[in-house]
């Protein structure tokens, strides 16, 4: 005969989701006179989350896909969550967009001025909108512009986060694919506009995040030339450190499959980007973005990172 009280005791385990709770609260076994240990997530109480057909994260540590939703279509409150929910994932991805590069002017707007590039063209009337154009003549392009031959470039090295050399760096870029010094050297000689006199600024290798208040590295191997008040054999001892970790960091690294009219938007102040040319010889992939200017990147000494916050005792 069963000790009394069984069957309810068995039923009230059998009532417990244990899939749902993991998903919700990681590890979630409970020993006497221990705490449980949750990982911290400050997600966005997003106010159109119930509008998306389908919101997901391809891995666990950076970026989220969302369906359903149309960019051309948000309100100010909801260009707000988005903008939160990419400072906490990196960066988030759209599908079928039917936004317009004038949509997402004055969508990007929404945030601060948008940048114009020291160097680069633009489609006319439009100078803060960057235009992204490879094809089967890239490859001889780069080559006679800026001497720049990709057969012999590394993947790895094209990692970077946009115009970091500017005093006043981008935050959010925003870049739809619809079908420093070196930049400054590669446009005269090409014979194209510079159009800032200063190019070379100074920044922390490690910034703030102004929303989350979490910290980050913020380096990159095409503009981080030096840490200033070491000498070269220092600095570059630390630096090819960091970007060996940054470029081999694969559990914080997604690659997107880029469809007509897809969008992704990604914080640059927490992010680095790298395109991919394996397809040069395969057809063209046209696209733009718009950027819009953040704050002076700076370093709040009681910042924390993402992972140390995540792993604090609740």
């Amino acid at each position: 005969m069963a000790p009394p009280n069984t069957d309810a005791v068995i039923q009230e385990i059998e009532k417990l989701n244990l899939q749902e709770i993991a998903r919700k609260q990681g590890h979630y076994l409970v020993y006497p006179d221990t705490k449980i240990l949750v990982f911290v997530q400050i997600l966005p109480k997003l106010h159109y989350t119930k509008n998306a057909e389908k919101i997901l994260d391809l891995t666990p540590n950076i970026d989220t896909e969302i369906h359903g939703l149309q960019l051309s279509q948000l309100t100010d409150t909801q260009k707000d969550d988005l903008a939160l929910l990419v400072a906490e994932r990196g960066v988030v991805f759209f599908r079928n967009q039917d936004i317009d590069v004038y949509q997402a002017r004055e969508f990007a707007k929404h945030y601060e001025p948008l940048h114009v590039h020291n160097t680069f063209g633009h489609p006319p009337g439009l100078p803060e909108v960057h235009v992204v154009h490879f094809d089967t003549n890239t490859l001889k392009r780069f080559k006679s512009i800026g001497g720049v031959d990709l057969n012999l470039r590394n993947a790895a090295d094209g990692w970077h986060s946009d115009v970091s050399y500017e005093q006043q760096p981008p935050g959010l870029t925003l870049l739809k694919i619809d079908t420093g010094q070196q930049q400054v050297d590669e446009a005269h000689n090409a014979g194209h506009v510079v159009r800032r006199k200063t190019w070379i600024a100074t920044h922390p290798i490690v910034r703030t995040h102004p929303v989350t208040g979490w910290k980050a590295l913020y380096i990159q191997p095409g503009f981080t030339q030096s840490i200033v008040g070491l000498s070269r054999h220092e600095s570059d001892t630390i630096l090819n450190y960091l970007f060996y970790h940054l470029t081999g960091g694969v559990d914080f690294q997604v690659r997107f499959k880029w469809e007509e009219n897809s969008v992704a938007v990604w914080d640059n102040r927490v992010t680095n980007h790298n395109a991919i040319f394996d397809y040069l010889e395969i057809g063209a992939r046209h696209g733009w973005r718009v950027t819009p200017q953040a704050e002076v990147p700076y370093l709040d000494p009681n910042s924390k990172s993402r992972t140390l916050i995540g792993q604090e005792f609740v």
